[in-house]
């Protein structure tokens, strides 16, 4: 009798999502850092306390898919440490402008001239103003928080290939949204156009391709 075992292939597994929910950074008064982060418009998700000591309060900056969490027994970290947690914008001009009018004191917008200059570490490496032509990934300011939790604000226009889900396309504000639908329409306008100004009746799909093409760095209908 002659037994025949057949080769199969090893089935994938899909790597499990490890998504960042929240950043822990450490404050000397939670109170005080509660209303701080308040008063920049930040939402207040929890304020849990304990009778063991332990309390946990979080915060999300607007449009932010993560949150910040500060409190009491939640971290050996001294106030202020935390450096370096980046706030990713789509004008940095205009959201430093928010910032200095909410009573923040934030730096001048500025680009780094050598390697990871925007930390402050690289010796003469940041110049002022925003970055040549306004590339994205190049522009900065900073601010901290009462206690000298450092954040690093960066303007980000275009992702990097291979920097976005490619199975889904998101939106993270309205202001995002809005930003998308008015670059579809303006490029929806030179379409009609080059197709003799007459009106397309398939606009909506015309530019839901467009949008997500531009969300994931693909190329652009026309």
């Amino acid at each position: 009798m002659t037994t025949t075992t057949l080769a199969t292939e090893p089935t994938a597994t899909k790597q499990a999502d490890l998504k960042l929910e929240a950043v822990v950074i450490p404050v000397s008064d939670v109170d005080r850092s509660k209303r701080f982060y308040q008063d920049l418009g930040w939402r207040l998700d929890a304020d849990f306390a304990f009778d063991n000591g332990f309390r946990v309060v979080q915060v999300t900056p607007p449009g932010s898919p993560a949150s910040i969490q500060f409190g009491t027994l939640i971290t050996h970290q001294q106030p202020g440490t935390a450096e370096g947690i980046y706030l990713v914008v789509s004008d940095v001009v205009a959201a430093r402008d928010q910032l200095v009018a909410l009573g923040v004191d934030v730096s001048d917008v500025f680009h780094p001239q050598a390697p990871g200059a925007q930390f402050g570490q690289v010796p003469d490496g940041q110049a002022d103003g925003p970055a040549t032509d306004r590339a994205s990934y190049g522009s900065f300011a900073t601010f901290r928080d009462p206690d000298g939790n450092a954040y690093l604000i960066q303007e980000v226009t275009t992702r990097l290939p291979g920097r976005v889900d490619t199975t889904a396309t998101e939106y993270a504000s309205v202001n995002d949204l809005v930003e998308a639908l008015k670059s579809a329409a303006a490029a929806h306008g030179e379409h009609e156009a080059r197709n003799g100004g007459a009106y397309d009746e398939n606009w909506p799909e015309w530019y839901a391709a467009y949008m997500v093409a531009e969300r994931h760095g693909d190329e652009l209908p026309r």
